[in-house]
């Protein structure tokens, strides 16, 4: 037993050291230049002039013109600021249920934006094909929602808000610290949940979940070698789980054709837990936020992955794929 720790002293922790300082490198390449340009466009003031773009869009998903400030917020900076800027309007718009769970299914579906397309680029996916996929999603998914509700005449009672954040300093001090907290938290969770996965490797459950999911992948229409990146990305998100995907993409263990799908599926429906229940304190219904996402998510990417298999590699290289290069 003693030589098996002496073992896994020497050879194992400083090998797990070195992979959890790469991801966490290559995660805060990407991370820390997008966060100063989003934090530059919120001090010259341009996040309310962008969001006067969205207002006739909120129209065709049944939402007032004041909810477009609160889904571009989400788009440029994350789902916490975006609830921020709700919780300031939604008192004055009197919102029932069926519009707030609107709004937040589309809120999950497309948020932080510069960072994960970036995230989603460098795994393997081009990035105007990454965004149309973002946004257009979030908007056919709004609009199904909405049309749904107001057709069965569901959710329709006012909503009644389950949390209201505090009042938080805004000053650059306060929101460099922030980040730094951040960045800590992420070092963290990498370094656990790569420790987690070496273990499971260890004890082969991960032969277990990959069986479990076989099903699914297989009628997805993707490959079981994409699992362990599938599992990073609805388990964590692409923001935290961003390094180990990219990282994951890079192995070579992927196709680029599975690895797009995969990531297709991670870009409409990642952080299942954490970011579903996030959003129902605003007030959204488990219906829309869930079961509707995961259902639209499959279907895309059921049609997609089909459509992908009738395509020649060179289309797919031209006008889909980004060149995964090692960094």
């Amino acid at each position: 037993m003693r030589q098996l720790l002496n073992q896994l002293r020497h050879s194992t922790l400083p090998e797990l050291t070195r992979e959890i300082y790469e991801v966490c490198r290559l995660l805060f390449k990407i991370m820390i230049p997008v966060l100063l340009v989003v934090k530059l466009l919120e001090e010259l003031g341009a996040i309310p002039y962008i969001s006067r773009a969205l207002e006739p869009i909120m129209q065709l998903v049944g939402l007032p013109d004041s909810m477009g400030l609160v889904w571009t917020t989400t788009l440029l900076t994350n789902i916490y600021a975006g609830m921020l800027i709700f919780f300031q309007l939604a008192p004055q718009e009197h919102l029932t249920v069926a519009q707030v769970t609107v709004l937040s299914s589309m809120m999950l579906i497309a948020h932080s934006l510069p960072l994960e397309l970036r995230i989603v680029q460098k795994a393997g996916v081009k990035l105007m094909v990454a965004l149309l996929i973002r946004l257009l999603s979030a908007l056919v998914l709004g609009a199904l929602l909405h049309y749904s509700y107001r057709w069965g005449d569901w959710l329709q009672q006012p909503v009644v808000l389950l949390w209201q954040p505090p009042v938080t300093d805004d000053s650059l001090l306060s929101w460099g610290l922030n980040q730094l907290k951040s960045f800590g938290v992420i070092i963290l969770i990498i370094a656990a949940l790569m420790s987690l996965l070496r273990f499971l490797r260890w004890i082969h459950i991960e032969r277990l979940m990959i069986w479990l999911l076989q099903p699914v992948l297989k009628l997805l229409g993707i490959s079981t070698q994409a699992t362990s990146l599938t599992i990073i990305g609805v388990t964590l998100g692409l923001s935290f789980g961003g390094g180990l995907l990219i990282r994951e993409a890079q192995s070579g263990k992927i196709s680029a054709k599975d690895c797009f799908s995969a990531l297709c599926l991670l870009s409409l429906s990642h952080s299942i837990i954490e970011d579903t229940l996030l959003v129902m304190t605003l007030g959204a219904d488990l219906s829309g936020v869930l079961w509707a996402r995961l259902a639209f998510s499959f279907i895309f990417v059921a049609i997609m992955t089909r459509w992908l298999n009738r395509t020649s590699e060179h289309t797919q290289q031209r006008w889909l794929l980004h060149s995964v290069a090692k960094d």
